[in-house]
Protein backbone atom coordinates (compact mmCIF):
# COMPACT_ATOMS: atom_id res chain seq x y z
CA UNK A 1 0.00 0.00 0.00
CA UNK A 2 1.41 3.42 -0.88
CA UNK A 3 1.69 6.21 1.65
CA UNK A 4 -1.19 8.05 -0.03
CA UNK A 5 -3.39 4.94 0.07
CA UNK A 6 -2.51 4.49 3.75
CA UNK A 7 -3.47 8.10 4.43
CA UNK A 8 -6.80 7.66 2.66
CA UNK A 9 -7.49 4.46 4.64
CA UNK A 10 -6.89 6.08 8.02
CA UNK A 11 -8.82 9.24 7.14
CA UNK A 12 -11.86 7.00 6.58
CA UNK A 13 -11.44 4.64 9.53
CA UNK A 14 -14.55 4.94 11.72
CA UNK A 15 -14.37 4.65 15.49
CA UNK A 16 -14.57 1.17 16.92
CA UNK A 17 -16.36 0.36 20.09
CA UNK A 18 -15.70 -2.65 22.24
CA UNK A 19 -18.03 -5.59 21.93
CA UNK A 20 -17.46 -6.61 25.51
CA UNK A 21 -16.49 -4.78 28.62
CA UNK A 22 -14.21 -6.33 31.14
CA UNK A 23 -12.55 -5.24 34.31
CA UNK A 24 -9.02 -4.05 33.61
CA UNK A 25 -6.40 -6.25 35.14
CA UNK A 26 -2.66 -6.12 35.21
CA UNK A 27 -1.07 -9.43 34.35
CA UNK A 28 1.84 -10.22 36.57
CA UNK A 29 4.52 -12.79 36.75
CA UNK A 30 6.35 -13.72 39.91
CA UNK A 31 9.59 -12.37 38.47
CA UNK A 32 8.51 -9.06 36.88
CA UNK A 33 7.45 -5.85 38.60
CA UNK A 34 6.32 -2.52 37.15
CA UNK A 35 7.63 0.71 38.67
CA UNK A 36 8.80 4.24 37.91
CA UNK A 37 11.99 4.73 35.93
CA UNK A 38 15.02 6.26 37.62
CA UNK A 39 17.59 8.44 35.81
CA UNK A 40 20.04 5.55 35.88
CA UNK A 41 17.58 3.52 33.78
CA UNK A 42 17.99 5.87 30.82
CA UNK A 43 20.86 3.96 29.25
CA UNK A 44 18.94 0.66 29.55
CA UNK A 45 15.81 2.18 28.01
CA UNK A 46 17.90 3.56 25.15
CA UNK A 47 19.24 0.03 24.52
CA UNK A 48 15.74 -1.47 24.62
CA UNK A 49 14.54 1.12 22.10
CA UNK A 50 17.58 0.51 19.88
CA UNK A 51 17.17 -3.26 19.99
CA UNK A 52 13.41 -3.15 19.36
CA UNK A 53 13.94 -2.82 15.63
CA UNK A 54 10.78 -0.71 15.26
CA UNK A 55 11.14 2.41 17.41
CA UNK A 56 12.70 5.66 16.29
CA UNK A 57 15.82 5.89 18.40
CA UNK A 58 16.25 9.16 20.28
CA UNK A 59 19.55 10.33 21.74
CA UNK A 60 20.81 8.54 24.84
CA UNK A 61 20.64 11.90 26.61
CA UNK A 62 16.91 12.17 25.93
CA UNK A 63 16.25 8.83 27.67
CA UNK A 64 18.20 10.02 30.71
CA UNK A 65 16.13 13.21 30.82
CA UNK A 66 12.92 11.27 30.22
CA UNK A 67 13.64 9.07 33.24
CA UNK A 68 14.22 12.14 35.37
CA UNK A 69 11.54 14.55 34.14
CA UNK A 70 8.73 12.21 33.03
CA UNK A 71 9.08 9.33 35.50
CA UNK A 72 5.58 10.06 36.79
CA UNK A 73 4.06 9.29 33.39
CA UNK A 74 6.38 6.45 32.41
CA UNK A 75 7.00 2.92 33.68
CA UNK A 76 9.67 0.24 33.67
CA UNK A 77 9.25 -3.53 33.88
CA UNK A 78 12.01 -5.13 35.97
CA UNK A 79 13.00 -8.77 36.18
CA UNK A 80 13.82 -10.53 39.45
CA UNK A 81 17.32 -9.04 39.46
CA UNK A 82 15.97 -5.49 38.99
CA UNK A 83 17.15 -5.22 35.37
CA UNK A 84 14.87 -3.23 33.05
CA UNK A 85 13.24 -5.62 30.55
CA UNK A 86 10.62 -3.24 29.20
CA UNK A 87 9.43 0.33 29.36
CA UNK A 88 6.68 2.68 28.37
CA UNK A 89 7.29 6.41 28.15
CA UNK A 90 4.55 8.98 28.07
CA UNK A 91 3.41 12.40 29.12
CA UNK A 92 0.20 14.25 29.93
CA UNK A 93 -0.69 16.54 27.05
CA UNK A 94 -0.42 20.17 28.22
CA UNK A 95 -3.58 21.23 26.36
CA UNK A 96 -5.49 18.13 27.50
CA UNK A 97 -4.19 17.13 30.95
CA UNK A 98 -6.54 14.14 31.20
CA UNK A 99 -4.89 12.61 28.13
CA UNK A 100 -1.83 10.40 28.45
CA UNK A 101 0.20 10.27 25.26
CA UNK A 102 2.25 7.08 25.07
CA UNK A 103 5.51 7.98 23.33
CA UNK A 104 7.31 4.64 23.17
CA UNK A 105 6.87 1.12 24.47
CA UNK A 106 9.44 -1.65 24.17
CA UNK A 107 10.02 -5.08 25.66
CA UNK A 108 13.27 -7.03 25.58
CA UNK A 109 13.15 -9.79 22.99
CA UNK A 110 13.93 -12.44 25.63
CA UNK A 111 10.63 -11.79 27.47
CA UNK A 112 8.24 -10.91 24.64
CA UNK A 113 4.95 -12.75 24.62
CA UNK A 114 4.64 -12.81 28.42
CA UNK A 115 2.16 -9.92 28.72
CA UNK A 116 4.74 -7.37 29.82
CA UNK A 117 3.64 -4.68 27.33
CA UNK A 118 0.06 -5.13 28.52
CA UNK A 119 1.16 -4.94 32.17
CA UNK A 120 3.16 -1.78 31.43
CA UNK A 121 0.18 -0.03 29.79
CA UNK A 122 -2.33 -1.12 32.41
CA UNK A 123 -0.03 -0.35 35.33
CA UNK A 124 0.98 3.06 34.00
CA UNK A 125 -2.54 4.16 33.13
CA UNK A 126 -3.87 3.05 36.53
CA UNK A 127 -1.09 4.99 38.29
CA UNK A 128 -1.61 8.13 36.18
CA UNK A 129 -5.39 7.90 36.73
CA UNK A 130 -4.91 7.69 40.50
CA UNK A 131 -2.39 10.55 40.64
CA UNK A 132 -3.70 12.94 37.98
CA UNK A 133 -6.99 11.69 36.59
CA UNK A 134 -7.12 10.07 33.17
CA UNK A 135 -9.89 10.23 30.59
CA UNK A 136 -8.10 9.13 27.42
CA UNK A 137 -4.91 7.60 26.09
CA UNK A 138 -3.26 8.44 22.77
CA UNK A 139 -0.38 7.00 20.82
CA UNK A 140 0.89 7.15 17.26
CA UNK A 141 1.59 4.02 15.27
CA UNK A 142 3.13 3.69 11.82
CA UNK A 143 1.00 1.61 9.44
CA UNK A 144 2.13 -1.98 9.37
CA UNK A 145 3.18 -2.13 13.04
CA UNK A 146 0.65 -4.86 13.75
CA UNK A 147 1.98 -5.73 17.21
CA UNK A 148 1.39 -2.16 18.42
CA UNK A 149 -2.01 -1.97 16.72
CA UNK A 150 -3.09 -5.20 18.47
CA UNK A 151 -1.68 -4.03 21.83
CA UNK A 152 -3.63 -0.76 21.81
CA UNK A 153 -6.82 -2.31 20.37
CA UNK A 154 -6.79 -4.89 23.18
CA UNK A 155 -6.17 -2.11 25.72
CA UNK A 156 -9.27 -0.29 24.44
CA UNK A 157 -11.34 -3.48 24.62
CA UNK A 158 -10.15 -4.31 28.18
CA UNK A 159 -11.09 -0.83 29.33
CA UNK A 160 -14.45 -0.70 27.54
CA UNK A 161 -13.33 2.35 25.55
CA UNK A 162 -13.72 3.49 21.97
CA UNK A 163 -10.69 3.47 19.67
CA UNK A 164 -10.48 6.03 16.86
CA UNK A 165 -7.73 6.47 14.28
CA UNK A 166 -6.67 9.42 12.17
CA UNK A 167 -3.49 10.59 10.51
CA UNK A 168 -1.65 12.94 12.83
CA UNK A 169 1.43 13.56 10.68
CA UNK A 170 1.51 12.88 6.94
CA UNK A 171 4.79 11.81 5.28
CA UNK A 172 5.33 15.25 3.73
CA UNK A 173 5.37 16.85 7.18
CA UNK A 174 8.64 15.10 8.08
CA UNK A 175 11.97 16.73 7.21
CA UNK A 176 13.28 13.73 5.24
CA UNK A 177 11.76 11.37 2.71
CA UNK A 178 10.95 7.82 3.64
CA UNK A 179 8.69 8.41 6.62
CA UNK A 180 5.37 6.63 6.82
CA UNK A 181 2.37 8.53 8.17
CA UNK A 182 2.01 8.59 11.94
CA UNK A 183 -1.51 7.47 12.77
CA UNK A 184 -3.00 8.77 16.02
CA UNK A 185 -4.87 6.11 17.98
CA UNK A 186 -7.16 7.75 20.54
CA UNK A 187 -8.73 5.57 23.26
CA UNK A 188 -11.47 6.85 25.50
CA UNK A 189 -13.37 7.66 27.48
CA UNK A 190 -11.52 5.80 30.21
CA UNK A 191 -12.74 5.28 33.75
CA UNK A 192 -10.82 3.83 36.65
Amino acid sequence: MTAHAELAHYRKTPPTTPTTSSTPSTPSTPTTRIDRPRPGDGRLLWRLARDSGTLDLNSAYSYLLWCRDFAGTSAVARDASGRAVGFVSGYLRPDSPGTLLVWQIAVDESVRGLGIARALLDGLSARVAAEHGLSSLETTISPGNLASERLFASYAARHGATLTREVLFAPEEFPDRGYAPEVLHRIGPLSF
